[in-house]
């Protein structure tokens, strides 16, 4: 049976995990010493050849991985991961940082993504900001259970299941259907949404490539939603039901 990683529960107490993968040696270094540093548990590989490997061996909490790099690249190595059905969160690294650049990442299953050169602290709150979403929250949240069809959305765990178990969401599919399913049957509209998703910097468009992703995930047919409605003019809203 595949496991999603949030079906894998570490130890009490244990740090998360992230591999770094990219072809650049020093940073590599960088990267490992300031992560560790900070609390991680830090695995890297050069290529995505290695990142493969590393994978058959462990299961990362998180992956920060580079998008130039020889061979298969960070775009490629991101959707044979969503592909095979890899749900940890996945920031990408590249020095091409215009807005184009990251919704092609978004496209590909990424769930965020930085332009070099950055700062080591970013990083690390970006990482930390990702890991919390999928974190339970507090059951003092009271937040009930969203029917979407034959699935259903548990907004304090951040899991969508159905009939055939679990179904797997990444990190930035996690996070918007937990925006949506805390005000139901409300409009958001694309600039709420690209904030609370910390996207505010890509724009819209972001927006967009995220809710056609998420429409996969929860829609019998994606191409005619009938959870998650565009709004002309005004943005999203998810409605939920067994419809």
């Amino acid at each position: 049976m595949e496991l999603s990683h949030r079906d894998i529960v570490p130890e009490e107490g244990m740090a998360p995990h992230v591999i770094v993968v990219d072809d650049d040696p020093r940073l590599r270094r960088l990267l490992q010493r300031y992560l560790s540093e900070q609390g991680f548990r830090i695995s890297v590989a050069a290529n995505a050849a290695e990142a493969r490997q590393t994978l058959q061996g462990i299961q990362p909490d998180a992956m920060v991985l580079d998008v130039t790099m020889p061979g298969e690249n960070g775009l490629e190595l991101t959707r044979a991961l969503r592909d095979a059905g890899q749900d940890l969160p996945i920031v990408l690294l590249t020095a091409r940082g215009e807005p184009a650049d990251r919704i092609s990442g978004l496209e590909a299953g990424a769930d965020d993504y930085l332009g070099k050169p950055f700062e080591p602290r970013e990083l690390l709150l970006r990482l930390k900001a990702h890991l919390r979403r999928l974190a339970p929250a507090p059951a003092a949240d009271n937040l009930r259970i969203i029917r979407l069809g034959e699935k259903e959305f548990d907004p304090v765990r951040a899991l969508l299941s159905g009939p055939e178990g679990n179904v797997h969401l990444t990190g930035g599919e996690a996070a918007l259907l937990s925006v949506l399913a805390r005000r139901p049957n409300e409009v958001f509209s694309r600039e709420e949404i690209a904030r609370a998703l910390d996207m505010a910097e890509i724009g819209e468009r972001a927006v967009d490539v995220q809710v056609t992703r998420l429409r996969r995930r929860i829609e019998p047919d994606p191409r005619e939603p009938r959870f998650l409605h565009t709004i002309r003019g005004r943005g999203y809203v998810l409605k939920p039901g067994v419809q």
